[in-house]
């Protein structure tokens, strides 16, 4: 067998993956309604309230504002690329995380992330990312994951215990859905939806993305 030849399932197996997530993406903006003016006139308060969690610095120019869900395909498909743009342009844009839940174990997904922000912030940002990478494993189940993620627990090294309880609280459940109606009242009605300083992106897209952060910069 040539170099070439060993060299092809590889390449294949890497076109593939380019093709699902461009199908990802694809879909996700077709089953989701733009949202579209006018917004709501409480709309700058239901976009960030005083506990949202923020990634970035507080006083940057330019306010991202995601509605997503962790149980999203989509969310998971951009959140590199979000991540990047964060790092790209750093102290200039800050992000805010809002919950959106449309999927079974949306909610014990969130209750995780809040279980890690609680021990400190910066873990919310690492559970996050575990839960998109470990996506594949409990995603689109229609059976309680509950278990699974206390596992997850564990690998991020949080108490497990403290975990199990977050993700049962009443507090939880209300502030994801507190995230839920305020999305409702913006007009979003999928995820990822973003926002930059307070207008909705009308395409979903990365270069899109930047393109309005970059018409926002001062």
């Amino acid at each position: 067998m040539t170099r070439r030849t060993t060299k092809l399932p590889i390449i294949l197996a890497a076109l593939a993956a380019l093709i699902a997530l461009a199908a990802i993406l694809f879909l996700s903006a077709r089953q989701r309604t733009t949202v579209t003016g006018p917004l709501p006139e409480d709309a700058a308060q239901r976009l960030v309230r005083p506990d949202s969690p923020v990634l970035g610095a507080e006083d940057a120019p330019v306010t991202v504002v995601e509605f997503f869900d962790p149980e999203c395909e989509a969310c998971r498909a951009v959140e590199p690329d979000v991540m990047a743009l964060l790092d790209k342009y750093d102290g200039k844009v800050r992000l805010v995380a809002r919950y959106f839940p449309l999927h079974a174990n949306s909610v014990a997904a969130a209750g995780l992330i809040e279980a890690a922000a609680q021990e400190e912030e910066w873990k919310r940002w690492r559970a996050r990312e575990y839960l998109f990478t470990k996506q594949p494993e409990w995603g689109e189940q229609q059976t309680s994951q509950a278990d699974l993620f206390l596992r997850y627990a564990e690998d991020l090294g949080l108490d497990v215990e403290h975990a199990r309880k977050v993700m049962d609280s009443a507090e939880v459940r209300d502030r994801v859905e507190r995230d839920r109606q305020d999305g409702v009242a913006l007009g979003v009605s999928g995820t990822p939806t973003f926002f930059v300083n307070g207008e909705p992106l009308k395409e979903l897209s990365m270069p899109a993305l930047e393109a309005a952060i970059e018409q926002a910069l001062p």
